[in-house]
């Protein structure tokens, strides 16, 4: 299929011949007929692609912050290679589309092939010839409208939803600011709403066409008249509502808006403006109100709702992001509204760069709505093709599932050293085709069955969400694969007796990532302790950091940091101990925040089957500039301590001798495990030490949920 992609680092924009995307529970698939630009808002995203280093750090100082973050929990290195990645990472443009479904898991069977729908979000409902979105962002098209119609509802939904946080009722005088695409929409909703409606724009032509499509009595704002025709319209009493859909680095819309509205009167904020409020001399004597309308409506930014499939409903949350997705479309099917004079310009998929000129200033003509066409697209899900520099075949051939920041930060460099890069495989077709470029893959796929059935591929990488972890690594056992699985290996009993049972069927080389206990350091511990003959006592204290409950990795995805994280401790206290847990118990904190999960600060008592015992205390709520791991380890009369994996110190005969060892064990444990492939060996970690973590983990919810130890029985 043909997409449009910019490349993040270079700002350049090109389209590209990539993989269909894939589709899982709660997803629709859908083949495109025509997708809207939104000008302001892909302008805005363009440029921020185009701009230097220096230009994209100011212009986005949140992701500045997050590199020094990062810099001081894992060094500069590992830093380095985060940026780099994301860099490197291409992105999809585009959030509004139209066209029919080709399939659908959603979760309420709905969505049928054939049906005609509209689509919404971000890195979903993109330019390109399919797309893979879910069940909440897809809305079914009536049938006297038509695609070219529809593919304007994510920007309809928008101005949709600041109409209804103005709350319009019959008759009231409403101002729209600002009548680009988005305005000019907002303009016939209101209208439609049975409003009086008064239009200000800085452009000549939009100003001429809402008075010609009689949507909105429109001046321009630098019109001499302007000021006396809004008193004239309003008989002199100001605007009920003043509506602000422009986009400008002034605070010009929101001052203005405060000297033409009422008394008690309401601005709704819907576009990008400058917020500076002035409280003299209107704001405060009117006793104005200010409301920001979030987008698309009830639902966005809850990934519950978007990505989850979770609805609202319909009792409590009358207009969600998909009520109002098919709102816009009925009202389009009742020809309450008319959008075909709003739409400028067609291109095809591939004159995409054409149409972008327009949208950032290069050619000097009108435009407004501007489509993107796209005719019958090859379907395909596998693309072979040779990157440069890709160097000859080796013994090892090794495939990806799932290729995030993660992998792309610490595991593809080292396998690409040890074996030849065969496949990945990514849910979207620009992100395998992106990976597969950046880092010399042969061939990038969005079907994970296409590594899975190719007995060309000895290794198998799984470094996808946690979710899917445990049915790819079965899926791979029973195909005669060796596996390296990101942690976890299972999030809940079923799926790892499930992995246990084919495993004893059918053994094979199984890794799980638990990288720390390959680090420099963490070995020269192993070394230290080694032949004491007695029990250790292990404190180790992690400073996680805070993750807010909507990230992935707290629903239902990723499994919670007990799973997800905790997991890497445990591993470490076998490895150090080179003995089994036998019981563990956990404490949790009891916040009344409903922002704050408890079981992210947690005490953890472990007991092993050689009588060490280890006590860890992993917290979310200290303070960032803690270093982030620090491990203390007594036994034998000696002491070792391990500070974030940089430093460690030995306390032996009153005396300290010091290490300095950076890293955490990336590097060592692709290596160790690519090693065993090639020479036939077993897992550098036993399956029965990874059973054992992962039920240590397990056991540990059961503890929160019980308030007893546990015992721990393989």
């Amino acid at each position: 299929m043909k997409q449009l992609v910019q490349s993040f680092k270079s700002g350049k924009l090109c389209v590209e011949e990539l993989p269909i995307p894939d589709i899982s529970e709660g997803m629709v698939l859908v083949e495109n007929k025509f997708s809207l630009i939104s000008a302001g808002t892909e302008k805005s995203t363009v440029n921020v692609g185009k701009a230097s280093l220096l230009g994209k750090a100011k212009k986005r100082p949140d992701l500045v912050k997050q590199v020094f973050e990062n810099y001081r929990k894992e060094g500069l290195k590992a830093t380095i290679n985060k940026v780099t990645a994301k860099l490197d990472t291409p992105k999809a443009l585009g959030y509004s589309s139209a066209g029919t479904v080709v399939a659908s898991m959603d979760l309420g069977h709905v969505f049928k092939p054939g049906d005609r729908v509209a689509c919404a979000g971000q890195d979903f409902a993109s330019h390109a010839g399919f797309v893979s979105v879910p069940q909440n962002l897809v809305a079914v098209i009536p049938d006297n409208v038509t695609v070219e119609e529809a593919s304007f509802t994510t920007l309809g939904a928008i101005a949709l939803q600041g109409v209804r946080q103005a709350d319009p009722t019959l008759g009231e005088s409403v101002c729209v600011i600002g009548l680009g695409l988005l305005g000019q929409i907002t303009c016939q909703l209101l209208r439609a709403n049975g409003c009086r409606v008064f239009g200000v724009d800085v452009s000549q032509p939009m100003v001429e066409l809402a008075n010609k499509m009689e949507s909105a009595k429109a001046f321009l704002r630098e019109d001499a008249n302007l000021s006396e025709a809004a008193n004239n319209f309003t008989k002199g009493h100001g605007f009920d509502k003043v509506i602000i859909a422009a986009a400008t680095d002034s605070n010009d819309p929101i001052v203005f808006a405060t000297e033409i509205l009422r008394k008690k009167g309401l601005i709704v904020l819907v576009g990008a403006v400058k917020m500076e409020i002035p409280r003299e001399p209107n704001f405060f004597k009117k006793e104005l109100e200010f409301k920001i309308s979030c987008s698309y409506g009830p639902g966005r930014y809850d990934a519950n709702y978007e990505e989850d499939g979770l609805d609202y409903p319909i009792g409590f949350v009358r207009w969600t992001e998909q009520r109002n997705m098919q709102a816009f479309l009925d009202l389009l099917g009742s020809q309450s509204l008319s959008l075909k004079p709003l739409i400028t310009h067609v291109f095809d998929i591939n004159e995409a760069e054409r149409a972008y000129d327009l949208v950032l200033g290069k050619v000097s003509e009108p435009f407004l709505g501007i489509l993107l066409k796209y005719n019958e697209q090859r379907k395909d899900r596998l693309f072979d093709f040779e990157p440069m520099n890709l160097g000859p075949r080796e013994s090892t051939n090794i495939g990806f599932i799932g290729a995030g920041s993660f992998a792309q930060s610490y595991l593809i460099k080292p396998a690409s050293r040890q074996g030849s890069l065969e496949m990945v495989v990514t849910r979207t077709g620009i992100s395998a085709k992106g990976t597969a470029k950046k880092f010399g893959f042969r061939r990038a796929s969005t079907d994970a069955n296409d590594i899975l059935a190719d007995d060309s591929i000895d290794a198998v990488f799984i470094a996808t969400r946690h979710d899917a972890h445990a049915k790819y690594v079965i899926d791979a056992l029973n195909m005669g694969k060796s596996i390296f699985v990101e942690k976890p290996l299972a999030l809940n009993c079923e799926e790892l007796d499930l992995i246990k049972e084919v495993y004893t069927e059918r053994p094979g080389l199984l890794m799980v990532g638990f990288n720390r206990r390959f680090a420099p350091v963490s070995q020269k511990a192993k070394e230290v302790f080694a032949g004491i003959g007695e029990p250790l006592v292990m404190n180790f204290r992690i400073n996680a950091g805070f993750i807010p409950k909507d990230h992935w990795t707290q629903r239902d995805a990723g499994g919670g940091r007990v799973l997800g994280e905790i997991c890497h401790f445990v591993d470490l206290m076998q490895f150090l101990t080179d003995s089994l847990p036998t019981k563990v118990y956990a404490e949790c904190i009891s916040s009344t925040s409903d922002q704050i999960v408890n079981a992210d600060n947690i005490a953890i008592t472990i007991r092993f089957e050689d009588g060490s015992i280890g006590n860890l205390t992993y917290v979310a709520n200290g303070d960032g500039g803690l270093p982030k791991e620090r491990y203390e380890v007594f036994g034998g009369a000696k002491v070792f301590v391990i500070d974030d994996f940089r430093r460690g110190s030995l306390f032996s005969n009153d005396k300290i001798q010091r290490f300095k060892n950076d890293g955490k064990g990336h590097k060592q444990e692709v290596e160790a495990f690519l090693t065993a492939v090639k020479t036939g060996g077993v897992s550098p970690i036993d399956f029965k030490s990874l059973y054992a973590t992962t039920i240590t983990t397990l056991k540990i919810h059961d503890c929160l949920s019980t308030g007893l130890p546990q015992t721990i029985d393989l």
